[in-house]
């Protein structure tokens, strides 16, 4: 196997090396995956929970899959409940909200779904949207979609990292930047 290169980050006082994938001809980018990383997972919630500790909100936000770690230890740090966008819909959902994106990571169209259940939840309230890493902003748009169509308002967004175009994500709060390679 050969070895993949990759791109050192320094995040939550922690050091990870992230691999560099190819998502097209000349676009590489870092992956962060943290699935597993409870260490990582836990030091990015503290952090971020401080870093939005003054925003009025009523709940936090995320899509499925690989941000739900984060949502949980976030819910853990800040005492707010946390609700799931789905990205299959399945019977036991009911009457789910649900909005259309594209992914960069797949090039897909991909939809998030608000199970029926968290619509009682959200409906009303302010929400802080999250994610592991924000690129394109499509998935983001996905989630502003499904949470207005829900009733609710976004008060406000938070990653662990953002990446490519740094200025489109100055509102996000986040712990840092990522940049995409090309060549």
């Amino acid at each position: 196997m050969t070895k993949r290169a990759t791109y050192a980050v320094e995040i939550a006082g922690l050091r990870r090396e992230l691999p560099l994938f190819e998502i097209k001809p000349g676009l590489r980018i870092a992956i962060l995956n943290i699935l597993g990383d409870t260490e990582l997972v836990q030091a990015c919630a503290k952090a971020l929970a401080e870093k939005f500790k003054n925003v009025d909100y009523d709940l936090l936000v995320t899509a499925e899959a690989k941000s739900i770690p984060l949502a949980h230890a976030l819910s853990v740090e800040t005492g707010k409940p946390y609700v799931i966008l789905r990205k299959a819909y399945k019977p036991y959902m009911g009457d789910a909200i649900q909005a259309e994106t594209l992914s960069i990571t797949t090039g897909q169209p991909q939809t998030l779904y608000l199970d029926e259940k968290d619509r009682k939840l959200i409906k009303g309230k302010k929400v802080m949207v999250v994610d592991d890493v924000i690129s394109t902003g499509s998935t983001l748009q996905g989630m502003r979609m499904c949470i207005q169509k829900a009733g609710a308002e976004v008060v406000a967004e938070a990653a662990i990292f953002t990446e490519g175009e740094r200025a489109q994500w100055q509102n996000i709060i986040s712990l840092g930047h990522l940049p995409v390679f090309t060549g």
